[in-house]
């Protein structure tokens, strides 16, 4: 139930469970792919005068790409919500972090709310294990499925200091 009844609201507050599938039409065009429903727990409440509260949970399942070796991960996530809904007519400009409820609205679809906060959270980098040795700068080799053959080339600004080592030789 993730449309909420304003009316309803300001009689106490309503329970907001809700399932949005992975194959909804709601994540066209996102880049981030939700492989699981994403599940809803939350309470929506009555805050004063054309103000809310929404207090929820939200946890799926994504498919990201490792930020090293670019193999697919499935990352579990779980995020909580503490919004503010604010009537248009009390809406400043300046208010950072608060949903506007357009005027006149009777009824308000969270959906579109969960897909905002959903997307703005989703983590920027994971690691498909710890200690993943992602590509090879050369020849592009995943190295996590070992070595790739190509020739070490040690770096011409090292040679200096090299030679300071006693039991190393140069290269030359």
């Amino acid at each position: 139930m993730l449309r909420i009844v304003l009316g309803e609201v300001r009689a106490g507050a309503v329970e907001t469970p809700g399932r949005i599938e992975p194959a909804d039409a709601l994540w066209a065009g996102s880049a981030v792919a939700v492989t699981a429903p994403v599940d809803v727990r939350g309470r929506f409440s009555f805050a004063g005068e054309h103000k809310y509260f929404w207090h929820a949970t939200l946890s799926t399942l994504f498919r990201l790409e490792c930020r090293r070796c670019l193999s697919p991960v499935e990352v579990p996530f779980r995020h909580e919500l503490e919004l503010i809904f604010v009537g248009e007519e009390d809406a400043l400009d300046d208010d950072v972090g608060c949903y506007v409820i357009p005027r006149r609205a009777l009824e308000l679809d969270l959906r579109e709310t969960v897909r905002e906060e959903l997307l703005l959270a989703v983590p920027q980098f994971v690691e498909c294990r710890e200690g993943c040795r992602g590509l090879c700068p050369r020849c592009g080799a995943n190295l996590n499925a070992g070595p790739c053959g190509c020739r070490a080339e040690s770096d011409p600004r090292w040679a200096s200091l090299a030679s300071l080592l006693p039991d190393r030789q140069t290269e030359d």
